[in-house]
C-alpha cells in the first residue's frame, strides 16, 4: 500500500462497517429502528468511499477487496439477523435458513462481482446489488413503524417471503441499472438541479416512506430492464462481429 491516497477512502469503508457491526449491537438489544437507520448510514459511507477514492486517485486492488467485506457485514449479515430478531425468530430453524440464506446469497453476489467486474460493462449490475437489497429489508423497517404496522398478525410471513426473494434476486441474472453513467447531469445542470430539489422535499415530507417506496421501484425496475439490457448485449456483440 505505497499510495498513501487509498487511506481515507479505506477509512469510510471501515466506518460504513463500524455501522453494520452497531446495528447488530442494536438488533440484539431489540433496537429495531435504530438498528435499520445505522444500516443505512452503513450505505452512505459505501456510496462515498468509491467516489472520493476516483476523486482522489486512490483505487486499489486492496480497497475493492476491503470494500467487499465490508459489504458483507453491513449488507450481509447486519439486516439478515435485524430481521431474524424482529419478525423471523419464531420460525426457529427456518427463520435462521433465512437468515443464512440472504447473507450467503449476499456474499456469492459479492464474489461474483469482484469476478466479473472486468468483464462486463458498466451499464448494469448482473443481479440486485447487495447495498439496495439491504436497504429495501430496513427501510422496509422503518416503514412498517412509521404506519403502525407491527401488530400486523401475517407481517412475519412478509418478511420470510421478502427475505426469500431477496436473496435469489442477488444471484440472479436480472440486470439492474448501476447509475454509473449519468450524463444528463453534467448536460442539463440546471434541470438537474430542479429534479433534486423536487426529489429532496419529497423525501423531506415523508422520509421512511419515500426511501422504501424508491427500493420497491428499483426492485421492479431489475424486471423491467430485461428485454432493455438484452437488446443492448445484443448490439454490442453484433458490432464486435463488424471491427
Amino acid at each position: 500500500m505505497k499510495n498513501k491516497n487509498i487511506m481515507l477512502p479505506n477509512l469510510l469503508t471501515l466506518l460504513g462497517m463500524l455501522c453494520g457491526i452497531y446495528s447488530i449491537v442494536l438488533a440484539s438489544n431489540n433496537s429495531t429502528e435504530r438498528a435499520a437507520i445505522f444500516i443505512l448510514f452503513a450505505a452512505i459511507f459505501d456510496a462515498l468511499d468509491g467516489k472520493v477514492a476516483r476523486l482522489v486517485n486512490g483505487e486499489s486492488e486492496f480497497g475493492i477487496q476491503l470494500d467487499s467485506l465490508a459489504d458483507l457485514v453491513s449488507f450481509g449479515v447486519a439486516p439478515a439477523f435485524l430481521i431474524f430478531q424482529w419478525q423471523l425468530e419464531q420460525y426457529g430453524r427456518v427463520g435462521i435458513m433465512a437468515m443464512f440464506l440472504f447473507a450467503a446469497c449476499g456474499a456469492l453476489r459479492l464474489a461474483r462481482f469482484n469476478v466479473q467486474t472486468k468483464k462486463i460493462g458498466n451499464l448494469f449490475f448482473v443481479g440486485m446489488p447487495i447495498p439496495g437489497a439491504a436497504g429495501i429489508l430496513v427501510s422496509s423497517v422503518l416503514f412498517v413503524y412509521e404506519l403502525g404496522l407491527r401488530g400486523w398478525e401475517y407481517l412475519p410471513y412478509v418478511y420470510l417471503a421478502l427475505v426469500v426473494l431477496l436473496a435469489f434476486l442477488m444471484v440472479s441474472t436480472v440486470p439492474y441499472y448501476s447509475f454509473k453513467k449519468l450524463g444528463f447531469l453534467k448536460t442539463k445542470p440546471f434541470n438537474t438541479i430542479v429534479i433534486l430539489v423536487v426529489f429532496l422535499v419529497i423525501v423531506g415530507s415523508a422520509p421512511k416512506i419515500t426511501v422504501f417506496t424508491v427500493g420497491l421501484l428499483y426492485m421492479i425496475s431489475g424486471f423491467v430492464m430485461i428485454p432493455i439490457a438484452r437488446r443492448l448485449a445484443l448490439h454490442a456483440e453484433k458490432k464486435e462481429v463488424s471491427q
